[in-house]
């Protein structure tokens, strides 16, 4: 049907109509096309498209009209056309001149005039992209929280000034190397340091006169923590240390307003004290002079989504960016961290072993040989019960238990066959000391359950859960209060009245004054996990745990004393574990002496993916492996010198794949799990 024909088929108004937004059309099409007056300086934007195709990952230069002149400033968001369809994008500079030979479009206009995209970020960005063989766009979501216009027109509290913070050598007297580094931080230099903090350390308030060291030198400081408990901790040390209106907290359960608030402050230059969960790593600081990251082996540093950085990784990279100092600090010490010693990248504060003996005494107990004769079929030993008695004399106890819950798994007493469900086979549980036993899949109680090998009737419980040990502590020890803290109930802190305290691992709440004792019950249950970092994660519970010591408490863990991460526990020596762990991975070609990446997909696409990638000399491609029916798996592993070179060829493998719309394949650099 021709045009004429549709015309006549309308009817009048209608046809009017169409009539009306053709020419509309018509007239907006040649707006667009007619010449634009550009910038009088610096005409040309160099802009990054909000794309998330890794083969797009570049700037493009626009022109500046000059009505945008005053607002198309580097850092602030804009619209561009691009593949005819307008996308969101930031200007990241302007220049005079653009290596384009053709017409440049212009910008189409500038959503905000707010800089929220600074250069020193927007360079981090690309260092993180490219380090993990991702795409600059996802990392800037990462690092950009969404506009709230309403909030943007608000204006900032102004900057209050601080006044000097004195004591910092008194509170880190117990580090003998500790004045050096502060020394260097009000000069404005940029050290580099691991700290081994000792058990019953205050540390929230080591690291707030730290702020005021790098305050006092008109430096800034962002610190990243874990969750928000460490966030509320160190929120309430810079507090009571600095002021008020000293610093913000970003993290993401704030709420897009506020969290884009306290955003803005840092953005605009009001507040630079930053303390934050993951995402705060790429805040704004107005002259950074010192990044720090608290437990490093908390696996809530590792970002979930692509291209998957680790917070670590980010604050180092950041750390070269802007030649700032910066501070890795907790309980425990990874791999990753023993690697920044022995490559030189850091020096090490720690306390004197006289020190750290003072602070704690930590024992081992085995279960079975020090088990109370009449109590057989109890499953805390007599010491422990010891242990948490002598405590109760002088304040709270700590028991951390492995796992939530009451009973989690049942078994035969005769025979230790798992008790299983007669319906679907899933496996029993007890959910409350008077409950029948039920299973985990299906609901379905089994009363009058029977061994299916010996037919016996009697059940044990080889994994009991936080709420079974509470009611044995609780019955073992009334009428002192127990509590809980696991799962959906995790209590932030307790007073300090003597009280027995029960938590999983990550979920023990903070004692006023400190614990008096703390016991670790089923140590074997943490090092079962099927992973390369079992002993080493287990061993940084635990650290976390007897961290939370008053000086001269007592710590005691039930396990085996023969191992190596126990003895590690007793003699407070995590660097000397560490060091031995990162040995045998050498020894194994493990991480960090290589580097890794994986890739999982579909066995066509990871196929063409791993022809399709060019690796350096010494690369290996272990698999591809199945994962199930339709998914496999493969991992490429490098010499550690070769690791630049590794994420080069996985990011132009991501640009190749990119540009000719091949299968999705998700490709991860350096995961916390192989």
């Amino acid at each position: 049907m021709t045009v004429e024909e549709q015309d006549a088929a309308l009817p009048g108004l209608a046809r009017a109509a169409a009539r009306s937004s053709g020419a509309a059309a018509r007239a907006r099409r040649a707006k667009q096309a007619a010449p634009v007056e550009a910038a009088a300086e610096l005409p040309v934007a160099r802009v990054v498209v909000d794309l998330p195709l890794a083969h797009l990952d570049r700037m493009f230069d626009y022109l500046v009209p000059a009505t945008m002149a005053e607002q198309a400033l580097p850092g602030v968001r804009v619209k561009v056309r691009f593949a005819g369809q307008d996308v969101d994008g930031f200007v990241v500079e302007r220049v005079a001149d653009s290596g384009h030979d053709g017409r440049l479009a212009p910008l189409r206009r500038v959503v905000s005039a707010e800089r929220v995209l600074s250069p020193a970020v927007a360079e981090l960005c690309r260092r993180v992209a490219e380090r993990y063989a991702g795409v600059s766009s996802d990392v800037r979501r990462l690092a950009v929280p969404p506009r709230h216009a309403t909030v943007e027109k608000q204006p900032s509290a102004p900057a209050t000034a601080m006044a000097p913070v004195a004591g910092g050598e008194e509170a880190w007297a117990a580090y003998p190397t500790a004045p050096a580094f502060l020394g260097h931080l009000r000069s404005g230099g940029a050290p580099r340091a691991v700290w081994s903090v000792a058990p019953g350390e205050d540390w929230p308030l080591l690291l707030a006169h730290l702020a005021g060291a790098a305050a006092g030198a008109g430096r800034g400081t962002l610190i990243c923590v874990p969750d928000h408990r460490d966030v509320a901790r160190v929120d309430a040390a810079l507090t009571a240390l600095l002021g008020e209106d000293q610093h913000v907290t970003l993290q993401a359960d704030a709420g897009p307003g506020p969290r884009y608030r306290a955003f803005l402050e840092v953005s605009r230059g009001t507040r630079r004290i930053v303390v934050g969960t993951r995402s705060a790593a790429f805040a704004p600081v107005h002259d950074l002079g010192l990044v720090v990251i608290w437990d490093d082996g908390d696996d809530l540093h590792a970002e979930p989504r692509a291209p998957y950085p680790h917070t670590r990784e980010v604050l180092l990279e950041r750390a070269e960016v802007e030649g700032c100092a910066a501070m890795v600090a907790g309980f425990s010490r990874s791999v990753e961290v023993d690697q920044l010693l022995r490559t030189g990248w850091a020096r090490e504060i720690a306390a004197p072993r006289t020190t750290v003996r003072q602070r704690a005494l930590v024992a081992v107990a085995g279960v079975e040989s020090h088990r109370d004769p009449f109590a057989a079929a109890a499953r805390v030993p007599k010491e422990a019960h010891d242990a948490v008695r002598w405590g109760l004399e002088r304040g709270p106890v700590l028991v951390q238990t492995p796992r939530a819950g009451y009973v989690l798994r049942l078994a035969c007493d005769r025979c230790r066959t798992p008790a299983r469900c007669e319906r679907c086979a899933g496996p029993l549980q007890l959910t409350g000391p008077t409950s029948p036993p039920r299973c985990r899949w299906c609901a379905t109680e089994a009363p009058a359950w029977a061994c299916v090998e010996c037919g016996g009737r009697g059940l044990r419980a080889p994994v009991v859960g936080d709420a079974r040990t509470a009611d044995e502590l609780g019955r073992a020890f009334a009428p002192v209060p127990v509590v809980t803290s696991s799962g959906d109930r995790i209590r932030a802190e307790v007073d300090g009245e003597r009280r027995i305290v029960v938590a999983t691992p990550g979920a023990e709440p903070v004692a006023q004054d400190g614990y008096a004792v703390v016991v670790l019950l089923d140590a074997w249950l943490l090092l079962a996990r099927d992973s390369m970092r079992a002993a080493e994660e287990a061993l940084r519970r635990w650290s976390n745990a007897v961290g939370l010591l008053r000086a001269g408490g007592r710590a005691l863990v039930i396990g085996d004393p023969g191992t190596p991460a126990l003895q590690a526990l007793v003699r407070w020596d995590q660097p000397g574990f560490a060091a031995r762990e990162a040995d045998e991975r050498r020894d194994a070609h493990l991480p960090p002496a290589t580097r890794v990446a994986t890739l999982v997909g579909d066995p066509g696409a990871l196929d063409d993916a791993l022809t399709l990638l060019a690796l350096p000399e010494h690369a290996q491609v272990l698999g591809p492996l199945s994962v199930d029916a339709e998914t496999e798996r493969a991992v490429v592993r490098v010499p550690r010198a070769e690791g630049a070179a590794m994420t080069a060829a996985l990011g132009e493998l991501q640009r190749i794949r990119s540009a000719r719309k091949l299968d999705p394949v998700r490709l991860q650099v350096d995961p916390l799990e192989i």
